[in-house]
């Protein structure tokens, strides 16, 4: 596939047309994965929303640039419309976002914002003669942050992460035990394995206190906000300053669709970056400039990709993203209660969102003792599983060790598309592809 896809120039345009279908058909398609499968658990974003597509072939045909009201105008309107709800969501009364290129630029944006609030001179003077800043953030915090704090010129080792417990959730009680004092502590709300929310309230009573910038990183949990059953995993987060929450993870709104969402409602955004090019951000133009938000932006050119969740959100409603987020959430606690009731299978803890972590425990290994060459027997079984299944092409499910345990499943429901019986096909494909191991 490598030579295929080589680009060499050396074919005449004649030439490239004449494999132009070859390419896109034989090669293409049937070389890449369809992450719309209902079968394809590997990942934190699954399935397909015709809206949000509808929405994506509107904005190539367009190629629009969202930075300046005269070359885009519906789309800067539609960006600050959906900002303002998803505000409305986080229970702020008032506050500013931009949509950025992924929920680790996100956690890049908050981070620097937080920095600038706590020392605005490093601006213009950069960091000569600064004191030295450090940040606490979670164990289980995504890995945006060490590169957020490498990017930075902050460091990765002054993140100082915080013990969590056994279910992966931030301890506040270790937050003052560090000693140092942080510029900014950033909480999660839905970790990437397992799906832990961090004790909001608890942590902003902390930040409170010693008047810390709190972070909440809601790319993957964000969106039980919009379940009225299930916002209460996010209870506190109105008390946090800045939230990354990216959409085109459970509510299928097409990679990328990613926000950051800050409390303050001064500016604060604009004045830590902004760089106010002329050419650009003209104070003397015929409309109200305050809708040139580009510079409230580290990018000068950038997606108008708050569309495809405008669209799929005016076509669907709030109730319609709700019912996704509450279906999502019932077909992973109907996996947890099929895998309780098959032998073989045996859960790492209680999910509370829709990552399922499981072991499967092979025929050979049931009688096995417990004890370390059992566990180093079991963590060579998924990989070989998932190897089967990758080379079978019968589905995509995601595995990792973590935290001292052996390598374990982690399937994470978010597809529309995905049924109980598609639950049903994982369990039997896993014992189908472990009947000899």
């Amino acid at each position: 596939m490598e030579s295929i896809v080589v680009c060499n120039g050396q074919h005449s345009a004649e030439r490239e047309c004449d494999v132009f279908p070859f390419l896109v058909y034989s090669v293409i398609c049937f070389s890449s994965v369809f992450a719309d499968h209902p079968r394809f658990f590997n990942q934190l974003y699954a399935g397909i929303d015709y809206y949000s597509l509808v929405a994506r072939f509107i904005t190539e045909a367009l190629n629009p640039s969202v930075y300046t009201y005269e070359v885009s105008p519906v789309f800067l309107l539609v960006e600050e419309a959906v900002i303002k709800k998803m505000i409305e969501f986080i229970g702020w009364e008032e506050g500013d976002g931009i949509f950025n290129p992924g929920g680790s630029i996100s956690n890049m944006y908050a981070m620097n914002l937080a920095r600038y609030r706590f020392c605005p001179e490093i601006k213009e003077k950069g960091l000569s003669g600064l004191p030295r800043l450090v940040l606490f953030a979670s164990e289980e915090c995504h890995y945006s942050m060490k590169k957020a704090a490498s990017f930075l010129g902050i460091g990765t080792e002054n993140v100082y992460f915080i013990k969590t417990d056994e279910r992966g959730k931030m301890i506040p009680e270790e937050l003052e035990k560090q000693g140092s004092a942080p510029f900014l502590v950033c909480a999660t709300a839905g970790t990437t394995v397992l799906g832990a929310f961090d004790p909001l309230d608890k942590i902003a009573d902390i930040c409170e206190k010693h008047g810390l910038w709190l972070h909440v990183d809601a790319s993957w949990g964000g969106s039980a906000l919009i379940s009225r059953k299930h916002r209460r995993l996010l209870h506190g987060i109105h008390r946090a300053d800045s939230v990354a929450w990216n959409p085109h993870k459970m509510l299928l709104a097409g990679i990328q669709c990613c926000a950051l969402l800050v409390k303050d409602n001064s500016g604060l955004l604009k004045k830590c970056y902004s760089a106010e090019a002329a050419y650009l951000f003209q104070q003397d133009k015929f409309y109200d400039v305050s809708y040139d938000t580009g510079d409230k932006s580290i990018q000068c050119s950038r997606r108008p990709d708050a569309f495809k969740f405008w669209l799929m959100w005016k076509a669907l409603g709030t109730t319609g993203l709700e019912e996704r987020v509450n279906r999502a959430l019932a077909l992973a606690r109907y996996l947890v209660e099929e895998i309780k009731k098959r032998e073989g299978f045996q859960l790492l803890l209680e999910p509370e969102y829709a990552n399922v972590c499981f072991w499967y425990i092979p025929p050979s290994l049931r009688k096995m003792e417990d004890g370390p060459e059992f566990w180093q027997k079991l963590h060579q079984v998924a990989p070989t599983i998932k190897e089967r299944m990758m080379k079978k092409g019968s589905m995509m499910l995601g595995y990792q060790p973590h935290r001292g345990k052996v390598n374990f499943f982690r399937q994470v429901v978010i597809s529309p598309q995905v049924s109980r019986e598609d639950m049903d096909f994982l369990l039997d494909e896993i014992e189908l592809l472990a009947e000899d191991l």
